[in-house]
């Protein structure tokens, strides 16, 4: 009888012991493993009203999780493009005594239309479609346009 007592507290502090050191390392495996966060797909953004935009003038906006440049040329009209490099992934800015835009990190060139101009950029910036609606500026990607 003294057996099978040792043999019953003997499983019992092996299924305790192990339960304790599964409370012990699941949680540092789900620290270390961070869920899976499923990504927002966007389709347009306003990005504010007309009036709050200077002519020669840009401003970097966040499309998603992507950057895009918003510039409004000289005359007036609006132009987004993708605001990191094809090259580097570095932020690009509008230089406005040139009316270009510039990859500080190398040196690259675009024109307004994203075309490159200059330096190692390998392919030209991604467009994106402007509308204004009821004074607002709106920003589309050019694949859910209608």
């Amino acid at each position: 009888m003294g057996t099978n007592r040792r043999k019953f507290l003997n499983s019992l502090l092996s299924i305790g012991s192990l339960g304790a050191l599964s409370a012990i390392i699941y949680p540092i495996i789900s620290y270390l493993i961070p869920p899976k966060i499923a990504e927002v797909k966007v389709n347009s953004l306003k990005v504010g009203p007309v009036a709050e935009f200077k002519n020669n003038s840009s401003k970097i906006v966040k499309f998603g999780r992507t950057p895009v440049i918003l510039i409004r040329t000289v005359d007036g009209n609006f132009k987004a493009l993708e605001a990191t490099c094809t090259h580097l992934d570095c932020l690009v800015q509008y230089k406005n005594d040139t009316q270009q835009i510039l990859c500080a990190c190398h040196n690259g060139i675009y024109d307004l239309q994203g075309r490159n101009v200059s330096g190692p950029p390998p392919k030209p910036l991604n467009e994106y479609v402007v509308s204004t609606i009821d004074g607002e500026i709106r920003i589309t990607s050019q694949d859910e346009r209608s």
